[in-house]
């Protein structure tokens, strides 16, 4: 039987109701995990921290939004372990399964009944002060002002001076990540299966400011202009990584790891792009 571990969000599925009901067209096909704090749910079900539990499983199922998804992105593409989502969320461009299509889905991971959809993700290295901080993101990179001031930030590729943007930040997007914040910026839709770089100025104070697309070969590098001198923050998916300064470096370039995402529909992602912003 598969090894399959699932990922409640408690904000979105109040008491678990959707998450009892997956579990319960799971049981006995499949050996289920789930973090440790469930433990009062299912005694068939094995129980063990969130940071054990992607070391045994060969499909995560996650309830929620695409939020709910990348915070699993990292855990799964070092791993390769492909991630199916049950839609809670508004949007859910990689959650695609509605609740309603929960046994459906159940049926096509147990029966093999899939297909795998690889999407880009990006190798990120923070350089400031003499130290280096890796990670890895799915969606995008932003680098932000911290106060009301903007900042000035120069991006180059392959040492190649891009652009320099005076705003509030840039997003640095993949194809996946051009359907979240990046798009809100004015910044392009790409089909997720593709693979390149998406810099997309945030509230730019310029009346030439607008996105560039790059090819995923190159590396990116993205700091501060000392013209403004001001300080920024790094985010990554959603999450405050590191602030940076003058001198500092945000190096971007495309991950050897991929987030596998599960599809068992046949929608096209212009299908799904048109129906969920109509």
């Amino acid at each position: 039987m598969k090894n399959i571990v699932i990922i409640p969000n408690d904000n979105k599925d109040i008491e678990l109701k959707i998450t009892k009901k997956l579990i319960s067209l799971l049981m006995g096909k499949a050996n289920l995990y789930m973090d440790k704090k469930y433990s009062y749910l299912e005694s068939d079900i094995a129980f063990a921290k969130r940071e054990e539990l992607f070391s045994c499983a060969d499909f995560v199922i996650v309830l929620g939004g695409d939020g709910t998804i990348l915070e699993v992105s990292e855990h799964c593409g070092i791993r390769n372990i492909p991630i199916i989502g049950i839609n809670l969320g508004r949007i859910g461009f990689m959650a695609e399964v509605d609740v309603c299509e929960m046994e459906a889905a159940c049926n096509a991971i147990i029966s093999g009944s899939y297909k795998i959809e690889k999407r880009m993700m990006m190798d990120v290295t923070i350089l400031k002060d003499d130290k280096s901080y890796n990670y890895y993101a799915l969606n995008d990179v932003v680098v932000s002002k911290l106060d009301s001031s903007m900042v000035a930030i120069e991006i180059y590729s392959d040492n190649e001076k891009i652009n320099e943007y005076k705003a509030d930040g840039v997003i640095i997007a993949t194809p996946t990540g051009s359907t979240g914040y990046s798009l809100s910026a004015g910044g392009p839709v790409a089909d997720p299966t593709m693979e390149l770089f998406i810099a997309s100025p945030i509230c730019a104070h310029e009346l030439h400011a607008r996105s560039a697309l790059m090819p995923s070969d190159k590396v990116l590098n993205i700091s501060l202009s000392d013209e403004l001198g001001r300080e920024a923050i790094v985010t990554l998916d959603g999450k405050v990584k590191e602030k940076i300064c003058v001198g500092d470096k945000v190096v971007i370039k495309k991950s050897e790891y991929y987030t596998d995402i599960v599809k068992i529909k046949n929608k096209s992602f212009y299908d799904v792009l048109t129906d969920k912003l109509k």
